[in-house]
């Protein structure tokens, strides 16, 4: 069954958005000077982002008013603020402690990924074929591979 034409935009859409975010994220967090102290680094950019998220609401306004759409929050607003600064610090950490680029990248990604199959498996139900049981597989050599010492 194929979804409708604006659920294929929004299918292909958030994926792209996704993997170019990513990659614009790792460039400029490797980017970011090491001698300026990530608090501060991080403060300018969460300020940066608030404002940016503000902007967003052109695209997706409130209809019922921001105060009922907060009270519809759980706990996972707060859990996701904490990963997102753990991932903030952790990959400034990263590149100051000089890994390269691509390899820190797609290590974190291939592991956290890893630790989520039984997550989305069990707490999910999350179903996996033979082929992504495969994939997996493929990963685990590919983790070897880029952590292979010439």
């Amino acid at each position: 069954m194929r979804p409708a034409t604006n659920s294929m935009f929004l299918f292909y859409f958030s994926i792209t958005l996704a993997i170019c975010s990513s990659a614009l994220y790792h460039f400029v967090a490797k980017s970011t000077p090491s001698n300026v102290n990530f608090t501060v680094s991080l403060l300018v950019t969460y300020a940066a982002a608030f404002v940016v998220v503000l902007f967003t609401f052109i695209f997706f306004p409130v209809k019922n008013g921001i105060a009922a759409e907060f009270k519809q929050l759980n706990w996972a607003s707060i859990g996701l603020a904490i990963a997102i600064v753990g991932i903030e610090f952790g990959f400034l950490l990263v590149y100051r402690a000089g890994w390269n680029l691509g390899i820190a990248a797609v290590l974190t990604n291939v592991v956290a990924s890893l630790i989520l199959l039984p997550v989305a498996i069990f707490f999910f139900k999350d179903k996996i074929s033979w082929v992504n049981v495969a994939g997996i597989f493929v990963c685990l050599i590919g983790l070897v591979m880029l952590n292979w010492k010439r």
